[in-house]
């Protein structure tokens, strides 16, 4: 090299730490928009069914369109399709219990199929009273967790997701938000429990694939 030259600097190299909390935020913003977008998609889907058999009712202008004043409803499904499908693998990994029944891809589409059946049902079965379609959707519920998930944590989480979702439904049809047809639990459905504890195994479930997948 001759005199007065200077080695240009080349690329800075990043140290394994930094690499690897990248890579860690990188997975997670990954699967949190694809769980996001899973959530948005199956609260359409599953809220349309509910406002067909008016099972729902929101503001006579929601039933021309679903994006009109029932906009909140997809976004906030789909945050917290996001927040609990990050958290099942979160808390198996901090529990040091990693679930590995049924962790393939078709075990997951079943378990979809499974819930969207569940929540179908809550809406186009007729039953003598709310009281059988309860505790019908309630043993559904427990065979969709024991036939995908069986672990002592998803049952904890789903308990718990269930007891929160519904605390929150209560609060919004008491403020007006929206209201349910015959409700017969304070101001929901009594078997509204059973819909989120099964959607919080199935999404959690969806999550457990992708960060087995993302860490493959």
């Amino acid at each position: 090299m001759a005199e007065g030259e200077t080695e240009s600097p080349g690329p800075k190299k990043r140290g394994p730490y930094i690499s690897s909390v990248t890579s860690r935020s990188v997975n997670l913003m990954i699967r949190g928009v694809v769980l996001f977008f899973i959530g948005v998609f199956l609260a359409l889907v599953l809220n349309l069914l509910q406002i067909q058999r008016n099972v729902t009712l929101f503001p006579p202008d929601v039933i021309a369109s679903i994006f009109s004043s029932a906009w909140w409803v997809p976004p906030c499904c789909g945050t917290a399709s996001a927040v609990i499908g990050l958290l099942y693998p979160c808390i198996d990994r901090h529990l040091g219990e990693p679930h590995k029944f049924k962790r393939e891809w078709s075990s997951v589409m079943r378990c979809v199929a499974v819930f969207v059946g569940i929540n179908h049902a809550s809406a186009k079965v007729d039953f003598d009273n709310n009281i059988q379609l309860s505790l019908t959707l309630a043993a559904l519920s427990i065979g969709l967790w024991w036939t995908f998930d069986r672990s002592r944590s998803g049952f904890g989480l789903g308990v718990g997701i269930a007891f929160l979702a519904t605390v929150v439904t209560q609060l919004l049809v008491y403020n007006g938000v929206y209201q349910y047809t015959s409700p017969d639990f304070l101001y929901v459905r009594s078997w509204l429990p059973c819909i989120f504890f099964a959607g919080g195994i199935t999404m959690g479930n969806i999550g457990r694939q992708l960060a087995m997948v993302c860490k493959g």
